[in-house]
């Protein structure tokens, strides 16, 4: 009788399916209170982000399953999840476990970046809709793979990025403000997304008590587990400052594409967001300046045992209309807006400059964000993505207009990688009359590990 109630749950509401793509919160409100309402989830790569996003979905979902390669984290999460809602979930070392189980409606993806496109890929296929945290792709091609999945599955699949719905709507609001005019026609966008560090030689050493370590590698490289002693403080903290596993993964290629796609992948989203470009992208990407912090050779790392992405750059992306998107890792991180009118600044932390003090004068348009929007604004990111699922619509973070925006990054990486200029085509999507950075667009996975559609 629950898997008919949660059926119910995914086929009805008539209400939100006529509000059309994005739908508001007040629906919710029987899925917070009635456990025959509630759609049941699992997540799969549980530190960190993992738990984040779990944490703020307990409000509307049933979780069931939880999926770690690290027994540890599985551990610690399972008790957090315990003590919140009194309720357990199923641990499994191995996500495949989880796809095979009919009672999870949807899973949550926050394992690190190379592991992405496989899980979600195959989550789809077994019925599941997906939530995946962002950067959604290792490279260029995968992006195309899971676009096709998400069309022959008919899937719901939120990215993300949920400076497009959170962050006490910031963003929507500097959209709505330039859809209002209030800076003219855009003249230049800057993102800045910081810089990162570099580390020390990081020596090979046993894996941890509790570690998978060759499941985490999953569809990566053959590679030694390296850590240094110090660890890491802050958030992301209880790890090695100075490894190649939890939480500095983002700092490999292999694994991720560092800064740049990491906060990349939120501000360089919200200006093409901005911009119109969610189904275009720019035709040239110029590195006008970065540091690496090791040795390339025809843009790959001559070492294995030190971080290896960017630590500073500055892209330069020309987009429709020769507008210049540029990405930095100096000055503030947050976006630059600048018009024939005007110019603002917008980070989560704040909306700033004379269009916004304007607005106290002359508001902006009663609706413009729910427009921007596209229907009421969900109260966070996964609510949005139930809404999506209840209709069956795709929901505000949708893979095409991510996968677009992440090209550029993935470019902006590429160029770094090779060191020069690249001419890129929006419409074929591949780079212009240079093969070796061609090849760069997809990856080999490891065997035992490829992705099968």
């Amino acid at each position: 009788m629950a898997r008919l109630n949660r059926r119910h749950f995914l086929q009805t509401s008539s209400a939100v399916a006529a509000a059309g793509v994005f739908a508001g919160t007040s629906s919710l409100s029987r899925a917070q209170d009635s456990p025959n309402e509630r759609p049941v989830f699992a997540t799969i790569g549980l530190r960190n982000q993992g738990w984040t996003i779990t944490d703020k979905s307990t409000k509307y979902a049933d979780f069931a399953a939880f999926a770690d390669v690290d027994a540890n984290v599985l551990e610690m999460v399972s008790g957090r999840l315990k003590q919140k809602t009194g309720k357990a979930a199923e641990g499994y070392s191995d996500y495949r476990k989880v796809l095979e189980r009919s009672d999870i409606d949807a899973v949550m993806i926050a394992a690190p970046d190379h592991w992405h496109t496989k899980i979600s890929i195959e989550a789809m296929l077994a019925g599941k809709d997906v939530y995946c945290e962002k950067p959604l792709t290792l490279t260029i091609d995968e992006g195309k793979q899971i676009e096709k999945v998400v069309k022959q599955t008919g899937r719901v699949f939120q990215v993300g990025t949920m400076q497009r719905t959170e962050n006490d709507q910031r963003f929507l609001k500097a959209i709505a403000l330039i859809r209002a005019g209030r800076i003219g026609e855009i003249r230049k966008v800057t993102c800045g997304i910081n810089g990162a560090s570099g580390s020390p030689v990081i020596p090979a050493i046993d894996v941890p008590k509790g570690l998978d370590w060759d499941m985490w590698l999953g569809p990566a490289p053959k590679a030694s587990y390296r850590a240094l002693p110090e660890m890491r403080q802050g958030y992301g903290g209880g790890v090695p400052l100075y490894t190649n596993c939890h939480y500095a993964w983002r700092n490999w290629y292999e694994y991720s594409g560092g800064q740049m796609n990491d906060w990349g992948a939120h501000h360089v989203d919200i200006a093409f967001w901005a911009l119109g470009a969610g189904d275009s992208g720019p035709n040239k990407i110029t590195p006008v300046s970065y540091s690496l912090p090791v040795e390339y050779k025809d843009g790959y790392p001559a070492v294995d045992d030190q971080y290896n992405s960017p630590t500073k750059f500055e892209i330069h992306a020309n987009m429709p209309g020769d507008i210049p998107l540029v990405i930095t890792s100096e000055g503030d991180n947050g976006i630059l807006f600048e018009g024939t009118k005007g110019r603002f600044f917008v980070n989560r932390g704040r909306l700033s400059g004379k269009p916004v003090e304007d607005m106290e004068s002359n508001p902006l348009p009663e609706g413009a964000v729910e427009e921007v929007y596209g229907g009421p604004v969900s109260e966070n990111h996964t609510a949005n993505f139930i809404e999506g699922m209840r209709s069956r619509k795709q929901p505000i973070s949708d893979v095409w207009s991510h996968n677009r925006m992440l090209e550029t990054c993935h470019l902006a990486n590429i160029s770094i990688r090779l060191g020069r200029e690249l001419n890129w085509d929006p419409a074929k999507r591949e780079i212009i009359g240079d093969e070796q950075a061609n090849a760069f667009l997809s990856r080999e996975s490891r065997k035992g590990y490829e992705i099968e559609m």
